[in-house]
C-alpha cells in the first residue's frame, strides 16, 4: 500500500456514511487506525465481540492475532465469517466496518504471518526469538480476514 495515497483516502472517507464506502477506502482507513472490534457468531447465533488490534497485510487483508483457545478463534473455525468496526483514536472520527470470510492459521504455518502482524501493528522487536517463543508458548494464530464488503453506506 502507498502510505501517501492511503492518508489521502482517510481525510476522504465520510465520517457518518452517508457516501458509499469502497474497499480500498476502507482499508487506508484500518491502515491508519488499528483499534478495533471484531464480531463472530457464537454456537447460539448471538453476536460475540472482543477488542483487537487490526492490520492490513501486503495482500490487502485485514489481520489479527489471537490464542488458539479464545472464544473468537473457536466462532470463526466453526463459522468462518467476521466483521470488524474499526475506530479512530478520536472515537468520534473516521470509522469503518468491514467484513469478509476469516480463516484461523495456526503454528507453525501462521509464524512468518505473526511477525509480518507484529512488524505492522509495532515495529522491529527487540529480541524476534522470544517473540517467537512467546507465539509458541501463547498458542498464537493468525486470523485472516478476506474482506468483500465495506459500510454501512447510510448514516443512523
Amino acid at each position: 500500500m502507498d502510505v501517501g495515497r492511503d492518508r489521502a483516502l482517510v481525510r476522504r472517507l465520510p465520517t457518518c456514511w452517508s457516501e458509499p464506502v469502497d474497499i480500498p477506502e476502507a482499508l487506508a482507513l484500518i491502515g491508519a487506525h488499528s483499534r478495533a472490534v471484531l464480531a463472530t457468531t457464537r454456537r447460539d447465533g448471538r453476536p460475540q465481540l472482543s477488542p483487537v488490534d487490526v492490520v492490513v497485510d501486503a495482500g490487502g487483508r485485514v489481520v489479527l492475532s489471537s490464542r488458539r483457545t479464545a472464544l473468537k478463534v473457536k466462532n470463526l473455525l466453526r463459522a468462518p465469517h467476521a466483521s470488524v468496526c474499526v475506530l479512530s483514536d478520536d472515537f468520534y472520527g473516521p470509522w469503518c466496518q468491514v467484513e469478509g470470510r476469516a480463516s484461523v492459521v495456526e503454528l507453525p504455518e501462521a509464524m512468518d504471518g505473526l511477525v509480518d502482524y507484529y512488524r505492522r501493528a509495532a515495529g522491529e522487536h527487540p529480541d524476534w526469538d522470544d517473540y517467537r517463543a512467546a507465539m509458541v508458548r501463547e498458542q498464537r494464530v493468525l486470523v485472516v480476514i478476506d474482506v468483500t464488503r465495506a459500510g454501512p453506506s447510510v448514516s443512523g
